[in-house]
């Protein structure tokens, strides 16, 4: 990491994204004391405790929170606006972050992140995963991908996919044993495989037909908290699923999952790359969103 006199502030961001030293201290190329001795010399000069820390884990205090909240934006601009004067937005270079939800990263690699990666050598792209939203601009990252509906509205948007659905299915096998639904009703007689949120509550299945709206909760046979996990559970016969049309369009070809219920569940928005609409957008960040709009054009 090139020291300059936000070296702490990057280190305590980069801490409160990690949560954990170690981590922090990988990503920034620097050692653990280093990370350690930074976080403590910015709390010795604040005079406020800023991360609470046990043998365990690494998580910000109230003041720490407020605190992140505060510089992240401001370092978001700074940092923006020395890549624009020191490569005149031509040359993309750097770590490329991106807040993704689980499984979008695999939905995407081709041939977006892969294409990018061939294009841009001099760029190092890191992708974070997980189910929960964040603040993009305080968490340190370009750009988040998210479904249209969960896009914050004071963010832009680029559209990465077409439409797509939540689609109930199961293995042809499971119906033959427990029977058909034809009614979203009849879903709270069979099991299911259910998507553990991270907030920790089980998604709930809603469904939609000219106007209609149910929310359906059949009974968790099991629960899980990754798409994939979820199909191979339903492929193995253990229940009914509602599950992303990204990740079982061969399944459905090939007939090893059986669509149901199909005019209950209408398409809505799909995947959209999102980033704070400020002045100076990185070069790294540009040339992901140029590649986007020449990879959709091409596609359509």
């Amino acid at each position: 990491m090139h020291r300059t006199g936000m070296t702490e502030l990057e280190v305590v961001l980069a801490v409160a994204r990690r949560n954990s030293f170690r981590a922090a201290a990988l990503e920034l190329g620097m050692s653990t004391t280093a990370v350690s001795s930074a976080v403590a010399g910015l709390e010795a000069r604040l005079k406020v405790r800023l991360f609470n820390r046990s043998t365990r884990s690494v998580a910000l205090t109230d003041a720490g929170q407020r605190y992140v909240e505060r510089i992240a934006p401001a370092l978001a601009e700074i940092r923006s606006a020395g890549e624009e004067a020191g490569t005149g937005s031509s040359v993309p270079s750097g770590t490329l972050r991106i807040n993704a939800p689980q499984g979008a990263a695999f939905l995407l690699l081709e041939p977006f992140f892969s294409t990018y990666a061939q294009r841009y050598p001099q760029v190092r792209i890191d992708i974070l995963s997980e189910s929960r939203m964040v603040d993009i601009v305080a968490g340190g990252f370009d750009a988040g991908i998210r479904l249209a509906e969960s896009v914050p509205q004071d963010m832009i948007a680029v559209a990465l996919s077409r439409d797509i659905r939540m689609l109930v299915v199961a293995t042809p096998a499971y119906l033959a044993r427990h029977g058909t639904p034809r009614h979203p009703r009849d879903l709270l007689k069979h099991q299911s495989i259910g998507m553990r949120m991270s907030h920790g509550g089980i998604y709930h299945w809603e469904l939609e037909r000219n106007g209609q709206k149910l929310q359906m909760d059949p009974p968790v046979r099991l629960a899980l908290n990754e798409m994939p996990a979820i199909k191979q559970a339903v492929l193995l016969g253990l229940g009914i699923g509602f599950i992303s049309e990204w990740f079982i369009e061969e399944e459905i070809a090939s007939g090893a999952l059986k669509p149901l219920l199909v005019p209950w569940c209408p398409p809505f928005g799909g995947l959209r790359l999102y980033y704070p609409g400020r002045r100076f957008v990185p070069a790294r960040l540009r040339a992901l969103i140029d590649l986007i709009h020449e990879l959709r054009l091409a596609a359509n």
